[in-house]
């Protein structure tokens, strides 16, 4: 049964009866047994039974188990040890003459309580045996003064005994020691006997079963916990035998029939005539929203899944017309129309709502993108662990001289952020508009030792179910990647085969190009009381907002916040080398030098900082009104009066609406001066002023600058999927330039793989009931001209020459490639096989609606184990020269052997003879190819480009799984296009990508043959079309004729040998 009563299944037991034990020995395994000779073991998963295992007559009745042994006591008084997996017996103790009662086992202790035969039958035996299960045998018996009929170890402090009689006596005491008749107490049973007893996990409570079918709960606090991992427990209704609750007449829903009737049959007072009473049935509750909105019809019949939101089968009436659960701002019409856009339940916006992406049976094939992002920007999938950092990544990609910086550098660690980083901002760069996963990065960033200690690495249930702090998990995460960013870029040095970032402009001997962007040069001072002052020198990458302590409703504009915040004074406790002790200190700091890129933590993780910025919104709301005065219209819409004026150099400004103005308090632009005394002169800075004091390139030889507002990043509060996070970015020109052709700035709300445009307004606007600011991006003006944008790319042909395997045991008699040649080296349009092999990190999780279909709620995820490269032209045509094997240190749950040849151990360095390297060199190889333009011909590519997580141009892929393939029809395997066009048997047993990717450079050469180089579109059709009725015929399977070898047995590699 479930905790909440219902059954979940019934089992017969066709050859059992009068069972007596139930075991449960792990998770999902049951044993049974009574007074038979055999012991069932049953699966609760399958409800099946998997074992019956043989014991003497007449059968177990009592059953228990330890690490060691199974222990089973039998009503002839003996207590039998049996080995944990043959069910064979050990030992066995013979403890009374008569029958036994029960037992438990603790540690090395085993106490057992029975009866003895005596001359006129069988008598309690007041002796507790007790055996030492080291030496297997009988130490000193237990003399109690109780019958007992029960016992359990209750191991708090010490290994104590509780020793139940029948009658309701407890005792408690040691099993090595003396019984005190002091320690007895008495439980009060409804029914004359006590019939069960037993104690929680936690030793915290004791239950007893009476005779009457009541339980009695005795516990040593008021709100107990029953096991390790305790949940508030459903208690059944109390025992209404001693005394009656009393009843209220104004409650609908009070059950009548608690009040005890005695039988008659004459008329009740409440059984009234028909006349003066009508049926008044219950109002059926509103159908939950959620199902209404995941509901698919059958007919006339809708499945949905169960959102979880109450108890199984269980439906709470409210029968009071003002009752909050159906109110009118929770109630949804049943009408079908506008389901689909989701009714407003909650005040959240539609595009800034967590996304997620639904899997069908081709995984992603099918999932319409375009309908989420209709820009030609790239978006990114957020079912990746710890993709909650998406946001940030697509900020530090629209910083122009971060994103050269960080594509020109390449290093030699394994593990680089900034490497990574730099391979995710080059596919963003290739996207037209398809959506990237950062799963490289994300897994360099899953093994530095800094951000788990940070704890930024979030597990799978706290991040599905937003347990975690997002706002404050994005700001500490914004910290570490500009100091991990900023160290990777400090290391000169730089090897020969991954130069390219050391000679580049961005580096200089002293610091990085991320200090440079970033860092700002400070000042501390610490005044004593004594007089003494002490300054030390420092630098941050950011700053972190510092909010006034005073509630009041007066004006603080952010720029005195952001000065406050910059200019920090404190008093605090510091060593004072003139008092040499702990003085009070007023610590100030000054700033030396501006950033370029000024980075702000907003740090609104209470309800406090939350009511100050809306304090301050409504402040510079009502003063915006007052400004304008009556020139502020309601809405957007302008009449044609005004649209006039617009030619007029007095209607060049456009009055803000008041939808605009509201929830604002952040300025688009802030105007900073380094006075003479280092001093900070922070004020709000407008399109106005500019026109007032001149442009801002003239100032800054005076130590004047102007920043930009460039992004936010928020966190949005949604209770119903644990909130998420997203940005407002403003997209420079170049970015404009490069991916649709045109020069301008626009604002874009990016949320995963969701990417629309918005007004600028709406990236200052925060309703703080659901959009809380976390993180500022404010950048100097004029930047991208102080720094050299140009990028060089860093992998060089070397790149494919040999290199050592990470294996130990690898020999040149198993080598499967052979590298290429100098006079080997591919060039624009030069075909190239690939085929990679992947293992399992992660299972599939899905979930079986209600109408039988399978829905996938995460993916398998999954890692590249081989890749093999193999030549496409030239005298060694179908000679492999990559055939890499890939070394993980993350766990693999399945190696998918059978669809792979992966085997365990061929990816461990220690034990594997494969060629083994690292996911960046041999990513380092492919991206190489992809960027001197080769064509990749294989099968299934797409598939095998996202789990490697390349982005990788249309034309340079020429995947046979497409070429093979008629509209609206069924994708064919590589094995029966093999079978069918080359008469080759290939996947016998397992496979081979060396096998497949040669089999898809010559199912490419037959395409053309057929196809007469893509000339006779219409003959080629035909040819489809016979070989789908063919594929029809043999249900798509491959004939095995008899006598058949496996591929595996052929010398599949001779022609490398012989090379």
């Amino acid at each position: 049964m479930a905790r909440g009563g219902l059954i979940i299944f019934d089992y017969l037991l066709d050859e059992s009866e009068d069972m007596h034990s139930l075991l449960l020995t792990e998770s999902s395994t049951l044993l049974v047994g009574g007074l038979q000779n055999h012991i069932l073991e049953i699966d609760l998963n399958t409800v099946q039974e998997t074992q019956k295992y043989a014991v003497e007559t007449p059968g177990v009745t009592i059953m228990r188990q330890t690490n060691r042994f199974f222990f089973c006591g039998h009503t002839s008084g003996k207590v039998s040890l049996r080995d944990l997996r043959t069910f064979k017996v050990e030992h066995v103790f013979d403890a009374f003459s008569g029958s036994l009662s029960d037992f438990d086992v603790h540690g090395n202790l085993l106490a057992a309580c029975g009866f003895s035969s005596r001359l006129t039958g069988l008598a309690c035996d007041r002796f507790l045996k007790v055996y030492d299960l080291r030496m297997m045998r009988a130490i000193t018996p237990l003399q109690v003064h109780v019958d007992p009929a029960f016992l359990r170890f209750i191991p708090t402090y010490t290994s104590r005994l509780a020793i139940i009689s029948q009658s309701g006596q407890c005792q408690f005491c040691e099993p090595t020691g003396l019984a005190n008749p002091a320690d007895i107490f008495h439980v009060n049973p409804v029914g004359p006997l006590l019939m069960t007893f037993d104690v929680s996990a936690s030793k915290q409570a004791l239950a007893f079963g009476d005779s009457e079918g009541c339980v009695h709960l005795w516990t040593d606090s008021p709100e107990p916990s029953f096991n390790p991992y305790s949940r508030e427990t459903e208690f059944a209704l109390p025992c209404l035998v001693d005394s009656l609750p009393p009843l209220d007449w104004s409650q609908d829903l009070l059950p009548l029939s608690l009040i005890p009737v005695p039988l008659t049959t004459d008329t009740l007072l409440s059984d009234w005539p028909a006349a003066n009473s009508a049926p008044a049935p219950r109002r059926a509750p509103p159908v939950d929203a959620e199902i209404l909105r995941t509901m698919k019809k059958v007919g006339f019949i809708g499945y949905a899944p169960n959102p979880r939101t109450r108890l199984r089968n269980q439906i709470p009436y409210r029968l009071k017309e003002s009752d909050s659960e159906f109110d009118s701002f929770s109630q949804v019409t049943e009408s079908p129309i506008g389901r689909e856009e989701e009714p407003h339940l909650h005040m959240v916006s539609k595009k800034y709502r967590k996304v997620t992406i639904k899997y069908s049976k081709l995984g992603l094939e099918d999932f319409d993108f375009k309908h989420y992002n209709k820009t030609l920007f790239a978006g990114l999938e957020p079912h990746i662990p710890n993709a909650y950092c998406n946001c940030m990544i697509q900020v530090l990609y629209f910083l122009e001289p971060v994103r050269c910086v960080i594509q020109n550098h390449l290093c030699q660690k394994e593990f680089c952020l900034a490497c990574e980083l730099g391979f995710l901002f080059h596919m963003l760069d290739l996207s037209r508009g398809d959506p990237c996963q950062g799963s490289n990065f994300l897994r360099a960033f899953r093994t530095i030792p800094e951000a788990s200690a940070l704890g930024l690495i979030l597990a799978d249930s706290d991040e599905a179910s937003g347990k975690g702090n997002l706002a404050r998990l994005i700001q500490r995460w914004n910290r570490f990647i500009l100091t991990q960013l900023h160290q990777d870029l400090q290391e000169l040095e730089v090897p020969q085969a991954y130069r390219g970032a050391g000679g580049s402009s961005f580096c200089s001997s002293g610091d990085s190009v991320i200090g440079q962007l970033f860092s700002c040069e400070m000042e501390n001072c610490s005044l004593c009381r004594c007089g003494s002052e002490t300054v030390r020198a420092s630098s941050t990458l950011l700053f972190t907002l510092s909010y006034p302590e005073d509630k009041t409703g007066k004006n603080c504009d952010f720029a005195q916040v952001l000065k406050r915040s910059i200019c920090l004074e404190q008093n605090t406790q510091a060593w004072c080398d003139n008092c040499e002790k702990y003085q009070p200190t007023i610590q100030t700091r000054n700033i030396r030098h501006l950033p370029d890129i000024l980075v702000i933590n907003c740090e609104v993780n209470s309800l406090k900082e939350a009511d100050f910025w809306r304090m301050q919104a409504e402040v510079a709301f009502k003063m915006a009104i007052k400004k304008h005065g009556g020139e502020i219209s309601k809405n957007k819409e302008f009449a044609l009066a005004d649209w006039n004026e617009l030619g007029s150099p007095e209607g060049m400004r456009m009055c803000p609406s008041i939808e605009e103005l509201k929830n604002v308090w952040l300025p688009f632009s802030i105007r900073m001066k380094m006075t003479k005394n280092k001093g900070l002169d922070v004020c709000n800075w407008t399109d106005g002023d500019e026109m007032q004091w001149g442009p801002a390139r003239a100032e800054e030889e005076h130590g004047v600058y102007v920043y930009d507002l460039m992004a936010t990043v928020v966190h949005i509060l949604d209770s119903r999927t644990g909130g998420s996070l997203v940005a407002h970015i403003k997209v420079g020109e170049t970015y404009h330039q490069r991916k649709e052709g045109v020069t301008h700035q626009q604002w874009y709300l990016f949320n995963d793989f969701l990417i629309e445009p918005i007004d600028k307004h709406e990236a200052v606007q925060f309703d703080m009931n659901w959009k809380v600011p976390a993180i500022l991006y404010y950048i100097k003006r004029n930047l991208n001209s102080k720094y050299n944008l140009n990028i060089k790319n860093p992998i060089e042909a070397n790149v494919l020459l040999a290199e050592a395997s990470l294996a130990r045991k690898q020999r040149k008699t198993h080598t499967t490639f052979i590298p290429l040649m100098l006079n080997e080296m591919p060039q624009v349009g030069d075909l190239v096989g690939l085929d990679a092999e992947f293992v399992t990190l992660n299972e599939e999780e899905a979930e079986l609606r209600s109408d039988g279909t399978k829905s996938t709620i995460k993916p398998s995820q999954m890692s590249v184990a081989r890749i093999t490269c193999v030549r496409g032209q030239g005298p060694n045509e179908g000679i492999p020269f990559i055939d890499d094997y890939i070394s993980t240190q993350e766990q693999v749950v399945d190696y998918l052997t059978q669809y792979s040849g992966i085997k365990p151990g061929d990816l461990d360095a220690k034990i594997s003879s494969k060629h083994l390297t690292t996911l960046k060199s041999t990513y380092l190889k492919l991206r190489f190819l992809i960027d001197i333009g080769v064509k990749f011909v294989g099968h299934g590519l797409q598939k095998d480009f996202r789990v490697i997580n390349l982005m990788v141009p249309k034309d340079q892929v020429l995947d046979t799984v497409y070429l093979f393939h008629m509209p609206r029809k069924r994708m064919i395997s590589l094995r029966f296009l093999a079978w069918y066009f080359l008469d080759l048997k290939i996947q016998g047993e397992t496979h081979d990508s060396i096998e497949d990717a040669r089999t898809a450079l010559q199912l490419y050469r037959k395409y053309l043959e057929l196809s007469k180089n893509g000339t006779e579109p219409e003959s080629f059709h035909k040819v489809l079309k016979g070989l789908y009725e063919k594929g029809r015929k043999m249900d798509w399977k491959v004939p095995e004729p008899e006598g058949q070898t496996s591929p595996k047995n052929a010398a599949v590699f001779s022609s490398v040998l012989a090379l």
